[in-house]
């Protein structure tokens, strides 16, 4: 377990604050950017990486995308697609960063 700083796994302000807000508990990346029991704080709130694995985007369900803060998966796929200038292919594969909030 390590302290990370917040920045590396949560790449922009709207969605840290989102994270705190606790309207995203997870985030796919392409990369692996934590490890399980790894920590990080956002504006005093500290968090914990519960979950890290890699998936296919094809086993994304619309809970992960609620998760993430969309509607469903449609919303998801249309949000990632046009914020990486992609198309969706259900056989990439992607890391899940899933965490919680330490009480």
């Amino acid at each position: 377990m390590a302290m990370i700083n917040a920045d590396e796994l949560l790449p922009a302000e709207r969605i840290r604050q989102a994270v705190v807000a606790g309207d995203i508990t997870q985030l796919h990346r392409g990369d692996q950017h934590a490890e399980e029991g790894d920590r990080f704080e956002i504006d005093g709130v500290l968090f914990e990486v519960t979950t890290v694995r890699e998936e296919q985007l094809g086993e994304l369900t619309d809970e992960d995308a609620r998760a993430e803060g969309s509607a469903d998966l449609d919303a998801y796929k249309n949000r990632i697609e046009r914020a990486h200038d992609i198309t969706w292919d259900d056989s990439d594969t992607t890391v899940l960063h899933a965490f919680g909030q330490v009480n």
